[in-house]
């Protein structure tokens, strides 16, 4: 998400506590607190006069990224849902073959889905209504999209044409360790060993 906490709308967020369940005296308590923050700014060596800002969550405020994580359930349930129609088939996973379409860390998120025209466009329609109801603005230029060995080329550019974002490679970091593992585990966490090691021996 681009400026995460800044663009998100203040009746979004109350929104989505009350569809989790939140009473509403709880929702109108956080709800005072979010916007009763206040700014001033220094312009030219002088102080500007008080203002309020009329969305977005304070940087810092040890509340805000649990609120922040109650609207990224707004887009998790778009994803749900899209699942449930069959519209996005996601990843299968362990020996019962459960299906995820999405995993969410912080303000990141990585989506699984068929390579396809349909599929690109479900995604990218997902993203959108998401960004209109909430405030947010997904930032295209951060994302990456890997694919699978029998995605052809065509399609590949087809999708990411789409999508607007770019084909990842192998050497792709997050967090310091590399994003696709493959078969390749002792050259994918060598770094990170020798990383862990020095820091042992120091």
């Amino acid at each position: 998400m681009s400026k995460a906490y800044d663009r998100v709308e203040w009746d979004f967020l109350a929104g989505m506590m009350s569809r989790l369940g939140f009473c509403q005296d709880w929702v109108i308590l956080i709800m005072r607190c979010v916007c009763s923050v206040t700014f001033t700014m220094g312009i030219n060596e002088s102080i500007s006069d008080v203002f309020s800002p009329s969305r977005g969550l304070r940087q810092g405020d040890p509340l805000s990224p649990y609120l922040f994580l109650i609207c990224a359930e707004g887009l998790s349930t778009l994803l749900n849902e899209a699942k449930h129609k069959r519209l996005m088939k996601g990843a299968p996973i362990g020996r019962e073959r459960f299906a995820i379409n999405h995993l969410f860390f912080a303000n990141d998120c990585i989506l699984f889905g068929d390579a396809s025209k349909d599929g690109a466009h479900i995604v990218r329609s997902i993203l959108e209504e998401y960004e209109m109801v909430s405030g947010q603005q997904v930032n295209f230029n951060k994302y990456l999209i890997y694919f699978g060995a029998c995605v052809d080329h065509i399609m590949r550019d087809q999708i990411t044409n789409i999508l607007g974002v770019r084909v990842a490679v192998n050497s792709e970091k997050y967090l310091g360790l590399s994003m696709m593992v493959g078969r390749k585990k002792r050259w994918a966490f060598a770094n990170f060993v020798d990383r862990f090691r020095k820091r042992i021996e120091n």
